[in-house]
């Protein structure tokens, strides 16, 4: 069976305002990797290489010139426009003419599965039903899909958001289909928008239980991640560097700096007199002089930290950090911004988002 996979990297990304005003969400850096990259590499380990990226309107050049024809992850990238936010049906209802009838994924762009997806894709090549969901337990299902389903595990019905739900399982960001899901849009019984209008995925799972065919509710191992707000943004940041960093460096290290647990360190880095606390991800080109960096720290590429002290944060592309004496901690540094502290004031920590170009005095 040759299988597709369609990656959404639109949406206005409201949640993680005011860091995407400018920026598209899906290439800011969870431990130092840009969170597109997760649901590429997840498809690909799973065996499949024909994805198509759907883009916004104005959205194109930022996240094809990250990705070009994704060659680099051995995988062949397409990209589809969707004009307009209709909900995530017609996500793959853009993107009929790629799958040209082959079965497909969907896989949101802002979802991270750490132990992937090979058992689901397994599960669909082999039992070949219509459609298919992964299922896991969600203490907050509430705000999420939940599935109803019978001992065979098959979905019944697909519930959105609902109140009470009658169960503690939730639908994540993957869903499968076959050609048959395309029906749902034309003819008698199509789906419509909702009262939000948008084509919601809800609607089109229900059209294929309402129409006979077969929908299959499969588990989802591993931990499943969701970095959508600033909160769980560094919730997955930490995640994955206790879970993925491994202790090596591409850089020689000066021998006054001071490594505990696992610290990952990119190329042509410089840093000196520094004590490292891992779990830490570092990137490449990143100055770091006299300063402490704590566990849980992910500094991207080109970063400049002096004299300064950073805790379980997140350090995007170019920022640059001096003289700092309070401990920055729980915290968001948006590309290119400058933090030099001026006044040392009676704190022992600062917690701060912080938009790319922003310049602190602090």
């Amino acid at each position: 069976m040759k299988l597709k996979a369609v990656i959404p990297s639109g949406g206005r990304g409201t949640r993680m305002q005011p860091l995407t005003f400018s920026a598209n969400k899906h290439l800011i850096p969870v431990a130092n990797k840009p969170l597109i990259l997760y649901p590429i590499e997840t498809v690909a380990n799973a065996g499949v290489k024909d994805i198509v990226i759907t883009y916004n309107t104005g959205g194109l050049d930022q996240i094809k010139n990250f990705l070009g024809d994704g060659s680099q992850w051995g995988v062949n990238i397409s990209y589809v426009l969707q004009a307009e936010p209709k909900g995530l049906a017609n996500i793959f209802q853009v993107c009929e003419e790629f799958f040209a009838g082959d079965p497909f994924i969907m896989h949101l762009g802002d979802n991270i599965f750490s132990e992937g997806i090979q058992d689901l894709v397994d599960h669909f090549a082999k039992e070949k039903p219509n459609g298919m969901v992964g299922k896991l337990r969600h203490p907050e299902n509430s705000r999420l899909g939940v599935p109803i389903f019978d001992k065979k595990g098959r979905l019944v019905e697909y519930l959105e958001k609902p109140k009470n739900p009658p169960h503690d399982w939730a639908i994540p960001g993957i869903y499968f289909f076959d050609h048959n899901i395309f029906k749902c849009f034309t003819g008698k019984g199509q789906i419509k928008p909702s009262a939000r209008g948008e084509l919601e995925i809800t609607s089109a799972f229900q059209w294929l239980n309402d129409n006979g065919y077969r929908v299959d509710v499969v588990d989802i191992k591993g931990k499943w991640l969701d970095p959508g707000k600033l909160d769980d943004w560094l919730e997955a940041n930490q995640y994955l560097l206790d879970h993925n960093v491994k202790e090596e460096s591409d850089t020689k290290l000066d021998k006054s700096v001071e490594i505990h647990g696992r610290v990952s360190i990119g190329k042509k880095c410089n840093i000196k007199n520094t004590v490292i606390r891992g779990p830490v991800s570092i990137g490449d080109n990143v100055t770091i002089k006299d300063s402490h960096i704590g566990a849980f720290t992910s500094v991207y590429n080109n970063c400049r930290i002096e004299n300064s002290r950073i805790s379980a944060s997140v350090l995007m592309e170019g920022v640059i950090i001096k003289d700092v004496a309070k401990t920055i901690d729980n915290s968001i540094i948006g590309p290119d911004a400058e933090i030099i502290q001026s006044d040392t004031g009676n704190h022992r920590s600062i917690e701060m988002v912080v938009s790319e170009l922003s310049k602190i005095n602090i």
